[in-house]
């Protein structure tokens, strides 16, 4: 009888349900961090909407699922960065957004994404490299 017992009692556990994590900006933190997408999605009339919470903040925010798999369908396009295309960096050098540059040492090409004022009044690139992602180098040092 004992054994019956057991067996009912599993056949009323719920499963164990797959935590959906997904990336989004964190207006908080006020950058991207990691989010697990929590209850059940809503449908509206601005397309399925569903809670995500903050995996650092704990804050949690509605997110349009419809906006962002299509966001994330255009970001699947690649644009190959080549040798030929680029400028060779130098920190002596001034960039602009857009640029394509080459770093000799590191030998990969990236995109510079933004610029950033330091602390002592220099300026820096957010560079996206294509073999070390993304880093910050110094420009027009004189």
């Amino acid at each position: 009888m004992a054994k019956a017992k057991a067996v009912s009692s599993d056949a009323t556990k719920r499963p164990k349900r797959k935590a959906k994590y997904i990336v989004l900006y964190s207006p908080f933190l006020m950058k991207e961090t990691k989010h697990e997408l929590i209850g059940e999605p809503i449908e509206s009339e601005n397309g399925r909407q569903q809670w995500a919470r903050c995996s650092v903040s704990h804050h949690s925010q509605l997110v349009n699922l419809d906006a962002l798999a299509s966001q994330s369908d255009k970001n699947t396009a690649t644009i190959r960065l080549s040798r030929e295309d680029s400028k060779e960096y130098s920190p002596k050098n001034e960039y602009q957004v857009g640029d394509v540059i080459y770093h000799k040492t590191w030998d990969d090409v990236g995109l510079v994404r933004s610029k950033e004022v330091m602390s002592n009044g220099n300026a820096a690139l957010v560079v996206h490299f294509e073999k070390s992602k993304e880093k910050r180098l110094v420009e027009n040092i004189k």
